[in-house]
């Protein structure tokens, strides 16, 4: 398919050869743009038309981002095409669910204020999703003028992976969004994600993303108040996409071993250093950790919250296993009891 529409919108090469067994005459490609109660909002090479939720999810559920194969006689799902990346968070509350954010993105944008938000340990954990999603991070610090010394911000940021962006700016002047614009082509698709009231409504503004609400920030303790409430993919005059995602205040990693080992790598040299494979590293003769806390060479904070993130992700992983492995065995029991019905 050559259709200038759907390569500005994300479609490549990766989605093009799904394709190959299908009589594309017969069948129309979509991108999943937002999901309104009863209905599906699609982009497609016509632009934007509406489908009922059920006819979106006829072939699975879908989530934002995501690109699906309609009859094009009655816009019914066919086929949700495999996807190249996908965000993915534990869901909030007690029980271990997997909550998709948005699928098919190449960059996310990972949105912190230069005021009480900055967070370094709050940047990692977001930085663990994005590499285990195998899309590419971008650190943006927005609100600059709330901070004497926002370089010195930016330094921290950039210390916490190898190669990292970061890119600092006053998002309600337009004109210092354009360094972020090489992540923002023709045919290049961008996720923001970030706590409340750090600026991504206006970041997207400045990106171009349309009019969206905006909104301040608490005086007391400079935490910021949710403006956008659903997920939405907005087209930018720059010819990619953007999908601006609510913010966050609790945000758990699920299976996430490879980001967070990723992410950490410095750390995870320095642990199998360490003359034994059970050491707490908390004192113990010999302790590869300890002995680099104290020379410098590794940073307690930084330790501190690998350790909680690699338990953290452990955990979610094991419960959504068992998870996984009860519903299987609850499907595998009704597909039994309806075959003896027959």
């Amino acid at each position: 398919m050559t259709n200038p529409t759907l390569r500005a919108i994300g479609w490549n090469p990766f989605f093009e050869k799904q394709l190959a067994p299908i009589d594309v005459q017969s069948v129309i490609v979509a991108r999943v743009s937002a999901h309104h109660g009863s209905q599906v909002v699609l982009y497609g090479e016509t632009g934007e038309f509406r489908v009922p939720v059920q006819s979106a999810m006829a072939a699975g559920a879908i989530a934002i981002g995501d690109w699906l194969v309609l009859n094009a006689t009655d816009n019914r799902a066919v086929q949700r095409l495999e996807r190249k990346t996908l965000l993915t968070r534990k869901a909030a509350g007690e029980e271990a669910k997997p909550q998709i954010l948005v699928a098919n993105v190449d960059t996310v944008f990972i949105v912190s204020s230069c005021n009480e938000d900055f967070n370094r340990s709050r940047i990692e954990r977001y930085l663990a999703m994005t590499l285990q999603a195998g899309a590419t991070p971008v650190v943006v610090l927005t609100k600059a003028d709330l901070s004497d010394e926002p370089a010195a911000l930016v330094h921290q940021a950039r210390q916490l992976h190898p190669g990292l962006s970061v890119e600092v700016m006053d998002a309600r002047r337009p004109e210092q969004a354009t360094v972020l614009r090489s992540w923002c082509g023709a045919g290049q698709s961008v996720a923001l994600l970030g706590s409340s009231g750090v600026g991504k409504s206006t970041l997207a503004n400045a990106l171009g993303a349309g009019e969206l609400a905006t909104g301040g920030i608490r005086e007391k303790d400079g935490k910021g108040r949710h403006t956008t409430s659903s997920r939405s993919l907005h087209l930018l005059p720059t010819g990619g996409v953007l999908v601006d995602n609510p913010g966050v205040r609790e945000f758990q990693l699920p299976d996430c071993e490879d980001g967070v080992t990723d992410l950490f790598e410095d750390v995870v040299r320095i642990v199998f250093e360490c003359k034994f494979s059970n050491c707490g590293h908390d004192g113990e003769p010999g302790c590869a950790v300890q002995a680099a806390i104290e020379s410098g060479e590794l940073g307690e904070r930084r330790f501190a919250n690998f350790q909680k993130l690699d338990e953290e992700q452990s955990r979610n992983a094991k419960t959504l296993a068992r998870r996984r492995e009860r519903e299987a065995t609850r499907a595998n029991k009704a597909a039994i009891a309806k075959e003896r019905r027959r």
